[in-house]
């Protein structure tokens, strides 16, 4: 930042007006603000202002008809756009006609002094413009990717999102099934009834006909749960027998599930997912022949990562501004760290790749992932121990980083306080990753922890671990 950076702010809210400009003239920034579109307009090409805010909804003009000619004008100028409509469309057209960031209502106001940070700071590079402007748009799209793998699956999706048909996804673990289910929900016409996830691997087996049809009118299962929504079917290859049979029944409609709310059939969309081979399990006698038939009206296949390498980049950049959006450090990443993550065969695909930027966040305080950052984790995490080591419990990972620990004391020994050093070590990382996997939510990452919820506000407290902002 510099102190003669300064700020044009648009809102027809004064409040907001007074809010953004009290905090950023702190900070040391020149700010002028207004109530509507032509004001900011007219300042915009007077050639004042090195940031505009701006809200959408203006009293005189949206600020989507303005932004192109801004754009034209001034095509170097950050725009961040704010919005109360924070809808995926929003956002999608933030990025579409060039904004630098968007940012929903209400606001957290750390989110907008970074977004004005990164903007004032951004690469001159124009290509790491627009990868940074494609990372910022991806990351609100449930499918990230333009690969001619992703593609095609986009082409399919299209061709279902208006059709109400039966759809079996099938792909590796990690390649994101549940996110193509739900944009078939979210975009097709049931998007206003609810999508109801059972995943039937995470279920007991003896458990999965009650979870899916019920046994009473005060547990009434997900198919009843699902009424005029979408039910998702997940790991449909680990169904058992017995339930398959019922539930091909109540497709075929020999068997009627009744919802108590309206005493009739519910009216659902299935959908299912599996990363298993179902024709192998039917010729094994696992799986029904006519079941499969039923689900694969319209099958839709996903990719493994591996087999669209020129998409990490974009993906690792919007799952960067994801994991910051939820209470994480900002990060960027360099080209060579984009070179040897495209080097790795992702066994775990999509999920994984984004469990490794969240770690990497979490547990690293440079500011910029390298190389030497990313090779560091992928072989911390693909080493496989010898016989003679031993299995690789944390207990053993331990010892030999304190073995080590030791050897490079001196005579005299370590400084005083050590257990406790120790203990801080593995508890921060532990926090840390249960609130980065729980999305910022302490109720629940205390409940993974076995802790009670203040005992866990106190440690993140002494431990200083930054703010964790729970998923909007």
């Amino acid at each position: 930042m510099t102190v003669q950076s300064k700020i044009l702010i648009a809102d027809d809210d004064a409040s907001i007006r007074l809010v953004l400009s009290q905090a950023f003239t702190r900070l040391g920034y020149q700010v002028r603000a207004t109530g509507n579109a032509t004001t900011l307009l007219k300042w915009v090409m007077d050639g004042e202002g090195d940031l505009v805010i701006t809200d959408v909804v203006m009293p005189d003009e949206n600020v989507f008809d303005v932004l192109p000619r801004i754009k034209k004008q001034r095509p170097k100028l950050p725009v961040i756009v704010m919005s109360a409509q924070n809808t995926l469309m929003t956002a999608v057209n933030a990025a579409e006609i060039g904004a630098f960031d968007y940012v929903p209502k209400p606001f957290d106001l750390d989110d907008m002094t970074a977004a004005v940070k990164r903007a004032l700071s951004r690469p001159a590079d124009s290509e790491a413009a627009k990868a940074q402007a494609r990372a910022m748009r991806d990351e609100r799209l449930p499918l990230i990717g333009r690969s001619a793998p992703m593609q095609e699956v986009y082409r399919t999706v299209a061709r279902l999102v208006g059709a109400d048909l039966t759809v079996l996804l099938q792909g590796e673990s990690g390649t994101g099934k549940e996110l193509v289910a739900r944009a078939l929900h979210d975009l097709g016409r049931r998007r206003d009834g609810r999508f109801v996830v059972i995943n039937l691997a995470a279920v007991p087996r003896e458990r999965v006909e009650t979870e899916l049809f019920g046994k009473s009118e005060n547990d009434v299962g997900k198919l009843v749960e699902a009424d005029g929504g979408t039910l998702f079917l997940d790991e449909i290859g680990d169904m058992p027998l017995d339930a398959q049979t019922r539930l091909l029944r109540v497709i075929d409609g020999s068997e009627t599930a009744i919802s108590p709310k309206t005493n009739r059939r519910p009216n659902v969309r299935i959908i299912a997912a599996t990363n298993r081979d179902l024709r192998g399990l039917i010729a094994q006698g696992l799986f029904r022949e006519d079941l499969f038939f039923r689900l694969n009206v319209a099958p839709v296949r996903l990719p493994p990562l591996r087999d669209r390498t020129e998409d990490i980049p974009d993906l690792a950049r919007a799952f960067l501004l994801r994991a910051h959006r939820e209470g994480l450090p900002a990060k960027t990443i360099d080209a060579s760290a984009l070179e040897r993550l495209k080097a790795h065969d992702w066994p775990g695909n999509v999920r994984e790749l984004e469990n490794l930027v969240r770690r990497i966040c979490a547990l690293y305080a440079e500011d910029v992932i390298t190389a030497r950052i990313v090779e560091r984790e992928l072989q911390d995490n693909t080493a496989a121990p010898t016989a003679e080591e031993g299995p690789a419990t944390l207990s053993a990972l331990v010892e030999r980083k304190l073995i080590s620990y030791f050897a490079e004391q001196p005579e005299s020994g370590p400084p005083p306080g050590l257990y406790d050093r120790v203990l801080q070590e593995v508890e921060l990382p532990l926090i840390r990753l249960t609130l980065a996997a729980t999305r910022g939510n302490q109720v629940r990452a205390a409940e993974i922890l076995g802790l009670n919820r203040n005992t866990l506000r106190k440690k993140i407290q002494d431990l200083g671990i930054e703010k964790v902002r729970p998923e909007r």
